[in-house]
């Protein structure tokens, strides 16, 4: 009986993972009972490492093993560029595309009053204070463009702007390397008024 105690702890504990339901998570249980047992103890010691040491960045709030994390503390980076995204996880694709070279604030969610998620939750005073610190002279919103996504920006971009700092936003558009029939209508409209 604790053998199907187990199973179940495991199946519950990754349908925890977004995208994750029942069949998946069970599929995955049984792969890694049935094919891959090694792999069981690997994972159990880096999510408890990760649990262990992995904390928010204390200037950006991303995720970081150290205290300041080393996109903040890299003193080569554009100081006066201030890069507002909402999760670590969009901090991190806009790295990978080595297009930007400032510093970045990650709010760690979006205003969404439905669920109770107000200016407060999000951080907008840390970011604020960030904004208003010496050399920064251009706040990027760099938002989602969800409703929630875009009523963040909108917040921000007031806040900021009654503070007489300059934020501008990304831009939207039509994906590169895509053709305009298989584009939705709402990215078409929006890449015809973005235009430059």
């Amino acid at each position: 009986m604790s053998v199907l105690t187990a199973l179940d702890a495991l199946i519950e504990a990754l349908k925890r993972l977004p995208g994750v339901g029942q069949k998946s998570a069970q599929r995955m249980a049984y792969h890694l009972l049935q094919h891959d047992r090694l792999a069981l103890p690997r994972l159990a010691e880096a999510l408890t490492a990760a649990a262990e040491r992995i904390k928010h960045c204390e200037r950006c709030h991303t995720f970081s093993e150290t205290p300041v994390c080393s996109v903040c503390a890299d003193p080569e980076r554009d100081a006066g560029l201030l890069c507002v995204v909402e999760t670590p996880a969009d901090q991190a694709a806009l790295e990978r595309t080595a297009s930007y070279r400032g510093y970045y604030f990650v709010l760690l969610g979006r205003l969404s009053p439905l669920d109770g998620v107000g200016t407060r939750e999000i951080g907008a005073a840390e970011l604020l204070a960030r904004a208003g610190e010496q050399g920064v002279e251009e706040v990027i919103l760099a938002t989602s463009f969800t409703a929630e996504g875009e009523a963040t920006a909108h917040v921000l971009g007031e806040a900021l702007r009654a503070r007489g700092i300059k934020s501008t936003r990304l831009a939207r558009g039509v994906p590169v390397g895509s053709e305009l029939e298989y584009v939705d209508l709402g990215t078409i409209a929006h890449a015809l008024s973005d235009r430059r």
